[in-house]
């Protein structure tokens, strides 16, 4: 008897984080892998699951221009009900904290269905930041059997929470996982040669109005006063993101505005920039293991790690603060080799591999089932 597991995924940093668990499972010969997608976000998590060579296997096509967070909640609810009687899996997976997320373990207590929570216990103790994702991944935590914390520190929150500390596993973080598989492609991004790169990545829901003005703002006085830097922005297809940037960051010299990468363009990017500024929770991650100085644009982070680490630094949405901080690494280089570490306090690459033997342990050895 095999076991069916669903993994469930919505925008593309949940494939990118999930896409190394599926393709270990796969491998697998106790486990009949299936692959919902909710495509919350759609042109770029297909992007993100091609690169890994995994395919959908059930497609609920949920995104639709301007949703509100209520019409997506409710819409995502009854089509993953739908899944849960058709497919009847014996496992859901699950990870980070978006809608999509939340609503799968939703629908898998209602079924009864144990859920495994990928990346679990971040926190930040703030609902309105980031916003919805805090109280998605707090509602998770109340549902899950597995939750595998990518960090102690995680895994502290949860026990502090009162989840049982033999349903938490400090696995490391997949998104290593998937760092480690992209980096060493011959990966291009066509930028101008000779100036220091800026890496912009913005797109919060909570920056939204006034914040992201001022980031933009932020970022149009730097690239006025530097003229050896060239700022690169991957801008989200997000109206609320893409009108404005278009508006106040549009026909600068050395403002450079594009479409979404794919996931090893944006690697690439990450290798080929001098300092990244974002909001972006991944990117926290990811750039401190290739000793990228990160900015972050909001006033709280769910990865204290990092802001540890010296390799982070927590800025806002902040025009001032942005200034003051990018201008610092620009000019001083001590400041610059302070942060460029070069440290991975989120795993060494094998997270992947944990969770799979952790489901093992729990599915097959405990319970006895065959595992042919």
């Amino acid at each position: 008897m095999k076991i069916k597991i669903l993994c469930v995924v919505g925008t593309r940093p949940e494939a990118i984080k999930m896409a190394p668990v599926i393709l270990a499972l796969k491998k697998e010969k106790f486990a009949i892998v299936r692959v919902l997608a909710t495509a919350q976000h759609r042109e770029i998590l297909d992007q993100a699951l091609n690169i890994f060579g995994i395919k959908i296997d059930i497609d609920l096509n949920a995104m639709s221009k301007n949703q509100s967070l209520a019409s997506l909640t409710s819409k995502l609810l009854l089509e993953i009900d739908k899944v849960m009687m058709n497919e009847k899996p014996n496992v859901i997976l699950v990870q980070g904290d978006t809608t999509t997320v939340m609503t799968a373990a939703l629908s898998g207590f209602y079924h009864r269905i144990p859920v495994g929570h990928i990346e679990a216990g971040l926190r930040t103790y703030d609902l309105s930041n980031p916003f919805p994702e805090e109280a998605n991944r707090i509602i998770v935590s109340k549902l899950a059997k597995w939750h595998f914390a990518p960090t102690v520190s995680s895994k502290n929150n949860l026990l502090s929470e009162k989840i049982e500390e033999t349903n938490i596993f400090v696995t490391g973080n997949t998104v290593i996982d998937s760092l480690f598989f992209v980096s060493n492609r011959n990966n291009s991004v066509n930028l101008n040669k000779g100036k220091k790169k800026i890496l912009v990545t913005a797109h919060r829901r909570e920056n939204f109005g006034e914040p992201f003005l001022n980031i933009c703002k932020a970022i149009r006085y730097l690239a006025d006063k530097n003229l050896d830097i060239e700022f690169i922005y991957p801008v989200h297809p997000n109206p609320n993101v893409y009108e404005i940037a278009k508006i106040e960051l549009g026909n600068h010299p050395r403002i450079t505005l594009i479409a979404p990468l794919d996931y090893p363009e944006f690697v690439a990017a990450m290798m080929n920039s001098y300092i990244i500024l974002t909001d972006s929770g991944g990117v926290q991650e990811e750039a401190p293991a290739l000793g990228k100085p990160v900015l972050v644009m909001r006033y709280e982070t769910e990865r204290p790690e990092a802001i540890k680490s010296g390799a982070v630094r927590l800025v806002g949405p902040n025009y001032e603060n942005i200034i003051r901080e990018v201008q610092r690494l620009i000019d001083d280089p001590l400041a610059y080799r302070d942060m460029a570490k070069g440290t991975s306090p989120y795993g060494d690459g094998r997270a992947a591999s944990r969770i799979v033997e952790i489901l093992r342990a729990d599915l097959v050895i405990k319970q006895g089932v065959p595992s042919k």
